[in-house]
């Protein structure tokens, strides 16, 4: 017995021409959380720049990680088409983010506030990661109900979930496949891992409460931001053997990801910064 998507609006509401989106609503969730959590935290621990500065940091980290987000998802994933299209990279709309984009512009605007105010970068990484766990499990919440970036097709799982919207990809399916076409006749759409829902699992509710405790006590410079780095490079891979590849560029030698290549420097990155923070602690 498969699941079923539910009837699920990605619409809130509209007024005239306007119509506000659950997508962009979990964005605005997301902020807030970040603003009241990093003021939280601040004080907690008695960081005044910090509780100055927090949202001057957090708009600039938000508009460099969507910049990033956006760039980056033109370079690793689709690089020929927006080659030949321009025009087409300013209609953020139509929907196009890589998260390894986005880290790189929040490092970049990271960097900028380091050099600028007399910072550690890795004191500033330390303080916003874990407010980053929360937006991400907010994101994928959005992608569930805008029934987008679902899973692989999976025939002989029990909780596999019929995407309505997922025709298109499906046609390509069983012209590898064509055993499967008595599924798609009989549902209308393959049955598919609801792989937003695993995302916003482990990126969101269990990379948010293992970054949370990890940070409750007073760790060596640079170790959160570590932490992070290795686990949500490990969650992102292991989530990527369920997720759709993406259908321009599909899985190189036939077994791994874009997501997954991205992913790999995450967590030699994390364990460098680890190992240099416990390292240097014990001197």
């Amino acid at each position: 017995m498969y699941i079923f998507f539910p009837n699920l609006n990605p619409i809130i509401f509209t007024i005239g021409p306007i119509s506000a989106h659950w997508y962009g609503f979990m964005y605005i969730i997301s902020f807030l959380f970040a603003i009241w959590y990093g003021k939280k935290r601040s004080i907690k621990n008695k960081k005044k720049w910090y509780k100055k500065k927090i949202e001057t940091l957090l708009y600039a980290i938000f508009l460099g990680s969507c910049i990033g987000g956006r760039i980056g998802y033109i370079i690793f994933y689709n690089f020929t088409y927006f080659s030949q299209n321009i025009l087409c990279v300013f209609y953020i709309w139509e929907g196009g983010m890589s998260f390894h984009g986005g880290l790189i512009g929040a490092i970049i605007v990271m960097l900028y506030f380091s050099f600028k105010y007399k910072k550690k970068i890795l004191e500033i990484s330390d303080f916003i990661t874990p407010l980053i766990p929360f937006g991400l499990g907010a994101g994928r919440l959005g992608n569930f109900i805008n029934s987008e970036l679902w899973g692989r097709v999976s025939p002989n799982f029990s909780y596999a979930m019929i995407f309505p919207n997922s025709q298109y990809q499906d046609l390509e399916t069983i012209k590898k496949y064509p055993q499967l076409k008595p599924l798609l006749d009989k549902y209308g759409a393959l049955p598919r891992h609801p792989s937003q829902l695993y995302e916003f699992f482990l990126e969101g509710i269990l990379l948010f409460f293992i970054i949370y405790f990890f940070s409750k006590k007073n760790r060596p410079l640079g170790s959160i931001s570590g932490l992070f780095l290795i686990c949500y490079g490990i969650f992102r891979i292991l989530i990527e053997f369920f997720r759709e590849p993406d259908p321009q560029i599909g899985l190189f030698k036939n077994i791994i990801t874009m997501g997954q290549i991205l992913s790999f420097p995450m967590i030699i990155v994390g364990l460098i910064i680890m190992y240099q923070s416990f390292y240097k602690n014990r001197l």
